[in-house]
């Protein structure tokens, strides 16, 4: 029962990590391109105009990097959060990730034993 709880909540994380950081990439990539066109019409433009259209791109451009670290910080949280999920189905179940990572071991030997 324990082994299905671990399991189910790290997939839910990761899911939900994959989720957030595609989400969050979109966001930003939106972001840069709009900053990148308020800034290329402002390089065609004097005056009073095109300071204020630089100045806009400029504050687009610090809106993109401020998510850019939000989303950063809550991946680098999800991250810690599985691998102590990890640790913890490990200590638990100490025989079954041997034979897990012997059972790697041996189909990586298997696969590169062939080339």
């Amino acid at each position: 029962m324990l082994e299905k709880f671990t399991r189910a909540n790290a997939n839910a994380a990761a899911s939900s990590v994959n989720n957030k950081l595609d989400d969050a990439n979109s966001q930003v990539k939106d972001l840069v391109k709009d900053a990148q066109a308020l800034l290329s019409a402002a390089a065609s433009l004097t005056g009073g105009k095109a300071d204020e259209l630089r100045e806009r791109g400029m504050d687009l451009l610090d809106v993109a990097l401020g998510k850019a670290g939000k989303y950063q910080d809550q991946a680098l949280d999800k991250g810690k959060e599985l691998a102590k999920t990890a640790d913890v189905y490990v200590k638990d179940n100490p025989w079954r990730t041997v034979a897990a990572a012997a059972g790697v071991g041996l189909l990586l030997g298997v696969l590169l034993g062939r080339k």
